[in-house]
C-alpha cells in the first residue's frame, strides 16, 4: 500500500520490553518494524470501536413491529403448531 504523500507518526518512550516484542513480531511476519507497525495501525484504524458500532446500530432503520407485537406473533405461531 503506497500513497504519494503519507504522514509520519513518531512514538517516543516505548518501554524496552514492548519494543522487543514488536521487533520479534515484525521479524516473525517477515517485515521491518516500520512495515509491521504501519499494518497494525491500519488494522486499528479500520476496526470500529464499541462506541462506533453502537452509533451504527442506532442509525439503522427501526423495525416495523414493536417488541410486544413480535412476541404476540411468535406466540400465535407456536400455538398453531
Amino acid at each position: 500500500m503506497y500513497y504519494a504523500c503519507m504522514p509520519n507518526v513518531q512514538v517516543r518512550d516505548v518501554p524496552a520490553e514492548v519494543h522487543e516484542v514488536l521487533v520479534r513480531r515484525a521479524e516473525n511476519a517477515g517485515q521491518s518494524l516500520q512495515q509491521f507497525l504501519a499494518g497494525q495501525l491500519a488494522l486499528i484504524a479500520t476496526t470500529p470501536t464499541v462506541e462506533e458500532m453502537l452509533e451504527r446500530i442506532e442509525r439503522r432503520p427501526k423495525g416495523l413491529l414493536s417488541a410486544r407485537s413480535a412476541i404476540e406473533a411468535i406466540d400465535e405461531e407456536r400455538a398453531r403448531r
